[in-house]
């Protein structure tokens, strides 16, 4: 890379004038001592794009460190030496830029959050040729350490999302050559560990209302359940909650359903749309994963609550063009009129259901009928609990939940009720003593003392 007649060494310090309150820079008077303040270099490289920029880099103790550091600098690729003069902080700002429209726009909000919250802060005002794995790492410590607004600390989970947020725009800066290798590779973060649903026991219940702690992933009992049906059966939204606590549907998925993706005739439910609330707008799109695009079976409970939905939708959308002809006809312009989408789930105008409004609902339905609390998204794993209670093979709840890995529908989203825990030890143990009653001189089952059942709460499985 050539030099230009803007390449310069030159000596400043951050002295500050007494009246002005501004640093004196190049102009203080004590720069005629080599030991006050520090020397810096600026060139010209071109960065992305092909522009020009001008990068400067100080705290050399010399005027000769300086010129060796910029004569290093010249003589780097002219990539590598664009990348000593984007900040990581203009690098992730450009990144963003060039990955919009290329992604779901609800990754791109993620990454804009991951960006503005945790990653300019911390590493914006370095370049990207100062970044190391050094650093990265101290940056990922220090998100580690750091607490919200209530006091508890980020997640593992939220760092290592953000980790990974580092990684691909850093992956995107060695492919444009302004970086030899990915410096986020070498970073070591605490594994984030998935949260095993807790079924709300009797025990759990009396626990929590001692102390106040609840699981962070809970699931109801059956009785909890059928409160909780029985509760909503009047709600506007009965028919979700219902498909939503039977079939595992994603809160984005359910809002996100269509008329036309019902097939009541052969009792299956497509799901091929979701909804996701994003600021200033909602976005409407494919489904979270290629898995997630599927087809759910109904039973025929599922099929008439979602039949009577259909035609309480229908119904209301012929009342609501009667009424905005008779305004129309009066020359009234008051009131809302429908608004005629092919959603399933609609506000009383007809505009769909937003996610949001899903959680704020949920959660004053809880409270109401003071059932234990649960997230509205451990539905979904009561969904995956309810199936395993009903002896369905597994790889079938991996397909009624949309999940690429079975590994993620045994691990997350399934927890053994202690009614069923009791049930299979009971069956194991019938098995051997059957077949030790069918070997003459086996004696296993004599003299073992008969102990009382406990009449415990009704689970999700009985036989």
């Amino acid at each position: 890379m050539n030099a230009t007649t803007q390449d310069l060494v030159f000596h400043r310090c951050g002295c500050v004038d007494a009246e002005t309150g501004r640093q004196f820079g190049a102009r203080c008077p004590n720069l005629c001592e080599e030991s006050h303040g520090s020397w810096y270099f600026a060139i010209q490289v071109t960065t992305v794009g092909g522009y020009r920029a001008r990068h400067r880099h100080g705290g050399y103790p010399t005027r000769a460190a300086a010129a060796a550091a910029r004569s290093d600098m010249l003589a780097l690729p002219a990539q590598l030496a664009a990348g000593q003069a984007w900040t990581v902080g203009r690098w992730l700002r450009h990144w963003l830029d060039t990955t919009d429209g290329q992604l779901r726009p609800s990754t791109v909000n993620s990454y804009h959050c991951h960006v503005d919250r945790y990653l300019v802060p911390t590493l914006g005002r370095l370049t990207l040729g100062e970044l190391s794995t050094r650093k990265i790492q101290e940056c990922v410590n220090h998100l580690a350490r750091q607490r919200r607004a209530d006091g508890s600390r980020l997640s593992a989970s939220t760092v290592d999302r953000v980790r990974a947020t580092l990684r691909a725009a850093l992956n995107a800066a060695v492919r444009g050559d302004l970086l030899p290798a990915n410096p986020v590779r070498g970073v070591r973060i605490t594994k984030p560990t998935r949260p095993h649903p807790v079924a709300w026991t009797d025990e759990v219940v009396q626990a929590w209302r001692r102390t106040g702690m609840r699981p962070p992933v809970a699931v109801w009992t059956l009785p909890q359940l059928i409160t909780f049906l029985d509760g909503v059966r009047e709600d506007r939204l009965a028919a979700l909650w219902w498909l939503i606590a039977l079939r595992g549907l994603r809160r984005g998925e359910a809002v996100g359903l269509q008329r036309s993706d019902l097939d009541i005739a052969h009792q299956e439910l497509y799901i091929h749309h979701q909804l996701v609330a994003l600021p200033g707008q909602l976005y409407a799109g494919p489904p979270k994963s290629r898995h997630s695009n599927r087809t759910i079976a109904l039973d025929t409970q599922s099929t008439q609550w979602l039949a009577g939905q259909q035609a309480r939708q229908e119904q209301e959308r012929r009342e609501h063009r009667y009424v905005d002809q008779r305004r129309r006809d009066s020359r009234l312009r008051t009131g809302n009129t429908w608004d005629d989408t092919e959603a399933l789930f609609t506000y009383t105008d007809g505009r769909p259901v937003r996610p949001e409004y899903l959680t704020h609902r949920f959660n004053a339905i809880v409270k109401q009928l003071e059932l234990p609390p649960v997230r509205m998204h451990d539905l979904r794993h009561g969904a995956a609990t309810l199936a395993l209670a009903a002896h369905t093979d597994l790889k079938i709840i991996q397909h009624m939940l949309g999940h690429a890995s079975i590994v993620t529908t045994a691990d997350t989203y399934t927890s053994v009720l202690p009614e069923v825990a009791h049930l299979a030890a009971q069956a194991v143990a019938d098995l051997i003593l059957s077949a030790a009653r069918q070997i003459p001189g086996a004696k296993l089952d004599e003299g073992v003392t008969q102990i009382p059942t406990a009449n415990t709460e009704a689970g999700f499985c009985q036989t």
